[in-house]
């Protein structure tokens, strides 16, 4: 299915989101930014496409650091509005990297302002198409996802991938996850989608075998939480290793046991001592082919 002609998509690597610009009579758009990392290949993706032209306004499906990293070098470079998911403005304003989770995972994201806040229902003018807005809580409790009903367009951010979803991160700290993201799936199915622009991976028309497939992860999930948890250690893991592509072995285990998520899922569902937790996280990305040992380092390795 062909993308309107006032649509682009940038697919990106595991470690940014992709990102979608809009250029039409009624301004530019650029949801979700990227990792902070690269936000200078994210300015120059922006600055070829518009051809001249300004980046008028960024909003944000949610803030995990891989979908807003880009918003202060964008801002920076355009000046240009910002918009955030409603819930999250407190903590924004004061700039509360615990409460946006970017210690508890280790992460980075630089500072960045907004200028208004986003909803479920409210509707965006974007590419003269009318966007609805609609909750999509499970991956993240505040997400969004943006639908177009008359060209059956879904931007799913990490709440639908061809492949599965976004890490349910909510039940790693003990807070309810899996039946927020059953109940978005089941939202999902019940829109008229013919094109689903996920946040990571590429765009894909094929929606009721997604859904089905994100269905049986889900209920996999369910079944046993601790497998949810398992995941999430991985892509922890995984995430900081795209980022820095090596880290001395000896580093694993600091690394981990610095992030609140890491201990929060131990204490959850292993009870391991840390180390043993840290070197099976290891050892499984051994095993999947996304990492290796070299001469004491740890190194990614692209699947």
């Amino acid at each position: 299915m062909k993308l309107p002609d006032s649509m682009r998509v940038f697919e990106r690597g595991w470690l940014s989101s992709n990102n979608v610009l809009f250029i039409g009579d009624d301004g530019t758009a650029l949801v979700d930014t990227g990792y902070a990392t690269h936000a200078e290949q994210t300015l120059a993706l922006v600055r070829h496409a518009l051809e001249g032209r300004a980046l008028d306004r960024i909003i944000n499906t949610h803030l995990h650091s891989d979908h807003c990293g880009g918003n202060a070098a964008l801002q920076a470079a355009y000046g240009c509005h910002t918009t955030i998911p409603a819930s999250e403005a407190e903590k924004v304003k004061g700039w509360n990297e615990e409460a946006l989770t970017y210690k508890a995972t280790g992460q980075f994201c630089p500072p960045f302002r907004f200028d208004d806040t986003l909803a479920p229902g409210q509707v965006l003018a974007l590419g003269g198409m009318s966007w609805q807005a609609l909750g999509a809580p499970g991956h993240d409790p505040h997400s969004l996802i943006l639908y177009c009903e008359r060209e059956g367009i879904l931007i799913s951010a990490d709440a639908l991938w061809e492949n599965g979803f976004g890490v349910v991160f909510p039940e790693l700290e003990g807070e309810p996850g899996f039946d927020d993201v059953k109940a978005t799936l089941e939202l999902i199915a019940g829109l008229d989608v013919r094109l689903v622009i996920p946040g990571h991976g590429a765009p894909f028309t094929d929606v009721r075998k997604a859904l089905g497939t994100a269905f049986s992860r889900i209920d996999f999930f369910m079944a046993d939480p601790a497998r949810n948890a398992q995941n999430a250690i991985k892509v922890l893991l995984k995430f900081l290793l795209l980022d820095r592509q090596s880290m001395p072995l000896a580093d694993v285990l600091p690394t981990l046991a610095g992030m609140k998520l890491f201990h929060e899922a131990n204490n959850r569902y292993f009870q391991l001592p840390d180390a043993e937790l840290a070197d099976w996280a290891v050892q499984q990305l051994r095993r999947a082919g996304a990492a290796r040992i070299d001469n004491g380092f740890l190194l990614n390795k692209e699947f």
